[in-house]
């Protein structure tokens, strides 16, 4: 949605100012740059282009965050920096604009010199603040219904003990469910062995592999990511702790796709790490605060889960008997 809004303000903005394009380029990171939304009359835009603060005019205006404006443009040399190699040679004028905070730059140009204005700064300004506007009601409402969606995946999540009393079922059902709610592609759970020495793959929900892993696997617990968060008992943020996502999941035994997004959380029951809950996705995954916190309750929850089925478990072993649906491995 609003991706769709912004393209149709810069065909506005084309329209009134008769450009030739207009680009509307966003940060990225600290400094780096990226373009989020282009029109233009012809295919030139370089829509994977990075433009550095100080590189360039659109460069030069991120940097000093002024307007700029340029009517009789004659440059030999690439200068814009949005436009593909050779796309702005008969580019004649340039104006841009900053938005706020330095978070980005509206700006579009012409073929023709002198087709800018004083006058048309002004205005132009006007559709910097109307963007940014925008930006903010948009994201006000994706983070609204955002938090609509993580409260009914909560209220699905506190069905399923009384759905799904038996262990796998529930698992199953819970890991679909963090798959389809928080926008991870792939969820799976590991789980510590009596010795402490390995992990098992308990369950999975779309996770791949590049070879064929027996059902009942056992992972060094020495090895990989997974096997990190079991001795460390510390949770994981993609982002966060750099060196340590760099790791393979499982160790060098098994190669999974790489993932730009993960999240390792330790599952603690009895003041040891008996679990590990795990999401990735190969695509990057925007998760906030709410997203944040609502991983680690859910790991709480299902810490609390364990903890019943190994407390019920040993008390059934004292009697004789088993829980049903209990792991030999919690």
């Amino acid at each position: 949605m609003t991706t769709k809004c912004l393209d149709s303000i810069l065909g506005i903005v084309s329209s009134v100012f008769d450009a030739y394009s207009a680009a509307l380029i966003l940060r990225e990171s600290q400094d780096k740059y990226v373009i989020s939304n282009s029109f233009s009359l012809g295919d030139h835009i370089a829509i994977d282009a990075a433009i550095r603060p100080g590189t360039g005019l659109v460069g030069w205006i991120l940097r000093n965050q002024k307007p700029l404006l340029i009517n009789n443009f004659d440059r030999e040399e690439s200068c814009l920096g949005y436009y593909k190699p050779g796309g702005e040679s008969k580019i004649k004028a340039f104006m841009g604009c900053p938005l706020s905070a330095g978070e980005g730059i509206l700006c579009l140009d012409s073929k023709k010199t002198y087709s800018f204005s004083d006058k048309d700064q002004k205005i132009l300004h006007q559709f910097v603040q109307l963007v940014e506007s925008l930006r903010t009601g948009l994201c006000q409402m994706d983070a609204s219904r955002h938090k609509e969606t993580l409260f009914d995946c909560i209220r699905l999540i506190l069905g399923l003990r009384s759905n799904f009393p038996r262990w796998t079922m529930y698992l199953d059902q819970l890991l679909n469910l963090l798959v389809q709610y928080t926008g991870f592609g792939c969820c799976f759970m590991a789980t510590r062995d009596e010795t402490g020495t390995g992990y098992f793959l308990e369950k999975s929900c779309n996770l791949e592999f590049d070879a064929k892993i027996s059902p009942g696997h056992k992972f060094n617990i020495d090895s990989g990511l997974v096997g990190w968060v079991f001795k460390n008992g510390s949770h994981i943020f993609s982002g966060e702790k750099k060196g340590v996502t760099n790791m393979p999941l499982f160790g060098k035994e098994v190669h999974t796709p790489v993932y730009n997004s993960l999240v390792c959380l330790p599952l603690v029951v009895h003041k040891k790490t008996r679990g590990v809950l795990v999401l990735a996705s190969k695509d990057e995954v925007p998760y906030g605060e709410d997203l944040k916190y609502f991983l680690l309750m859910t790991a709480d929850y299902l810490a609390l889960f364990l903890e019943n089925l190994y407390l019920k478990n040993r008390l059934n072993q004292q009697s004789g008997l088993r829980a049903p649906g209990a792991s030999s491995q919690h």
